[in-house]
């Protein structure tokens, strides 16, 4: 129970702090829109603003600026070379992994390959796109490869930088396979224009797709309004999970996700598998290293990241003590 307020939360910010958050409606942002949506923001004095960037590589500068206090990051060696050249920002939450057996972000194959690709050594000599290189894609990818027992030069690798475009070329055959992401799995499937395949932590059960980042101001100078912002933002992903994992008040939430989110259709809500996104924040940082040393050893990074100067996680355990850790 914190000292400022008995009932085990928070007091209220004094005054009225704007908080600018670089999101652009993604899927993976969901604790920001649902604790947007009920008011946990607000209840700390808390107002954010989102702010729609074209590309990270405008982003991150304004996020190490603070002229932006929280950004998500995908897991990319171009995003770990901003950092080894000096751009400063703090790793600090989850916002993105694959849940097992779910899997947001996987593998499907097109409709006339079912009867071909029955097990994932079946991937020889087959065309598979993905839609980059030195990224988290590449990663899943060769971690694919290596449980199957196959090399890159079993297969054909195909760069289609779109995942919208994936589905047209697995339809028409171009491709025979794609790691994909939701909600476009879940359409195709609906649309019959492929199937999923396995589950990507099949093979790569530990992947941290995205992460929370703050900027280097708010993290230090901010506590206050960071550690308020942090728990409001862990009771938007625990409400997500409550709807999502539990199936409570799972409408409300959905209902928030098709106003924040491309995906507007509700009944393909109930359909999608969703984004992981850990209740108490945690992140798999074993494997956000095994990642990086990965695009280090292709050569994609010049200089090193001080990972302990880049993750900062104390916000965000510290706003689990006073929330308590999520019921399982």
């Amino acid at each position: 129970v914190s000292k400022e307020n008995p009932s085990g939360d928070l007091a209220p910010l004094e005054e009225k702090v704007k908080v600018v958050i670089a999101e652009d409606g993604s899927a993976s942002g969901a604790g920001f829109y649902i604790a947007k949506e009920k008011g946990y923001f607000e209840d700390y004095n808390i107002d954010v603003e989102f702010a729609v960037f074209s590309n990270s590589d405008e982003m991150l500068p304004a996020l190490a600026s603070g002229d932006v206090d929280i950004a998500g990051g995908v897991s990319t060696a171009s995003f770990f070379n901003a950092i080894a050249q000096g751009i400063d920002v703090k790793i600090i939450a989850d916002k993105g992994h694959n849940v097992p057996g779910k899997s947001y972000f996987s593998f499907v194959i097109g409709n006339q390959m079912v009867d071909e690709i029955k097990s994932y050594e079946d991937f020889k000599g087959k065309k598979i796109a993905i839609s980059s290189k030195n990224s988290i894609d590449e990663y899943i990818y060769l971690e694919m490869l290596k449980h199957a027992g196959l090399t890159t030069e079993d297969v054909e690798l195909v760069l289609l930088a779109d995942f919208g475009s994936m589905l047209g070329a697995i339809e028409n055959g171009s491709i025979d396979a794609a790691l994909q992401i939701e909600p476009l799995i879940a359409q195709g499937v609906e649309n019959g224009f492929h199937q999923r395949f396995g589950d990507a932590t099949d093979y790569a059960p530990e992947s941290q797709i995205a992460m929370v980042l703050g900027s280097p101001q708010f993290m230090s100078d901010e506590q206050e309004v960071s550690l308020r912002f942090m728990a409001a933002y862990l009771k938007g992903v625990r409400d997500y999970n409550d709807a999502f994992i539990k199936g409570e008040n799972k409408a409300e939430i959905i209902d928030i996700m098709t106003k924040h989110t491309s995906l507007k259709d509700t009944s393909l809500w109930e359909k999608v598998f969703v984004t992981g996104l850990n209740p108490d924040g945690t992140m798999f940082l074993d494997d956000v290293l095994k990642q990086y040393n990965a695009y280090k050893e292709n050569g994609a990074i010049s200089g090193d990241v001080d990972f302990d100067k880049a993750v900062d996680t104390s916000v965000t355990e510290k706003a689990v003590e006073i929330l308590g850790a999520y019921e399982k």
